[in-house]
């Protein structure tokens, strides 16, 4: 399968598939000016788990530098140890980089390539179902101590290569992360789609060939947005939806101590709530989803866990803060995004009714 991305800056393509990382690499390499060199940049987890078949199957020589697993990948010290990495290995502008990893390896690497010698190519290969979102669209970053993705840069990919084999190692906790941005894709996008992936029995538990389909829609729900809004100055900031909340509870538990899609399907129930005052969204659908996520256990007891106040703090740090006011996707009904401002006032009321809600449904 092969998704194109048209974007004002660039055009490349997504493609999906099983055990396709030879062809794919092979073809790309077609299509490309001659690298001069190739450069893998991965982490531990995924290298160990992976890294054989990778060798394996990529049809040309490289140089791989395996970095810290998770958040600690995306730290300023290792973003100096990646371009440190590629001056020793004489990398120039010919050199290509290949992100071979989850979403923070690939928020890592594009913001080196699109740093280092101010600017390199770069190809992402993700390895989660998380990555479906985070590898399509430009958007690469590092965190800061006082908030994540912070610093960072637009800059899109020569091409994402999308291989379900690497799927097959992921943890439940991986798979039920990433089918939270499954879901945030069909929230904004399709009622139908969202209901089907409601009745699946167990999140956790879906054939390769359904989530390649699902995969696919996501990312066609995303190439879309992308194509019309690329740096994020309207339409894109539907593919926020549950991340302002989301965000501010993943910051507070630390970042690892919440998966990320675990602190996206928090922040849509709460984005839910606010939509129940803004659009047109039930308490009744709004509790049914938070049920869905109950029982394919998201950890929605993190709440329970901080304050408010903690999380006020990363709240007024958030990237959608526009003129000191916070700015929500919010649904008028599901499928149908927009933006709205609320006063930190109102964002402590909701955060209440939210805990409230929670101890109503989750006994």
């Amino acid at each position: 399968m092969r998704i194109p991305v048209n974007t004002a800056s660039h055009q490349y393509e997504v493609v999906i598939g099983n055990n396709i990382l030879t062809s794919a690499i092979a073809s790309l390499y077609e299509e490309l000016p001659k690298a001069d060199k190739t450069i893998v940049f991965t982490d531990k987890n995924v290298w160990e788990a992976q890294g054989n078949y990778f060798s394996e199957n990529f049809p040309y020589p490289f140089e791989v530098l395996v970095m810290p697993a998770g958040e600690e990948c995306k730290s300023f010290e290792n973003f100096k140890e990646a371009h440190s990495f590629l001056i020793e290995q004489k990398c120039t502008r010919k050199s290509l980089l290949m992100a071979f990893g989850g979403g923070a390896v690939g928020d890592l690497s594009g913001f080196v390539a699109a740093t280092y010698m101010r600017g390199i190519p770069f190809v992402q290969i993700p390895t989660t179902i998380l990555a479906h979102d985070s590898a399509v669209g430009g958007k690469t970053a590092i965190n800061h101590p006082q908030g994540k993705n912070l610093i960072g840069a637009f800059y899109q990919p020569e091409a994402v290569i999308y291989d379900i084999h690497f799927l097959g190692s992921l943890s439940e906790r991986e798979i039920r992360s990433g089918m939270a941005e499954v879901i945030k894709h069909a929230m904004i996008s399709n009622e139908i789609w969202l209901q089907e992936l409601l009745t699946i029995p167990s999140i956790t538990n879906i054939s390769n060939e359904q989530l390649a389909t699902y995969l696919k829609s996501g990312i066609e729900v995303k190439a879309k947005i992308v194509a019309e809004d690329e740096t994020e100055q309207s339409v894109r900031k539907y593919l926020n939806f549950g991340h302002t909340y989301g965000h501010a509870i993943e910051a507070a538990a630390g970042y690892g101590g919440l998966a990320h899609g675990e602190a996206v399907v928090i922040g849509m129930i709460y984005a839910l709530i606010l939509s129940e005052r803004y659009g047109k969204v039930t308490r009744t659908f709004t509790k049914t989803f938070l049920q869905f996520a109950y029982d394919n256990g998201y950890p929605l007891e993190a709440v329970s866990n901080y304050p408010f106040e903690t999380l006020e703090a990363f709240l007024v740090k958030d990237k959608k803060v526009e003129y000191g006011e916070l700015q929500f996707v919010l649904l008028h009904t599901i499928g149908e995004p927009f933006v709205q401002t609320i006063e930190l006032s109102e964002c402590r009321e909701v955060d209440l009714e939210y805990r409230a809600l929670l101890m109503e449904v989750c006994k």
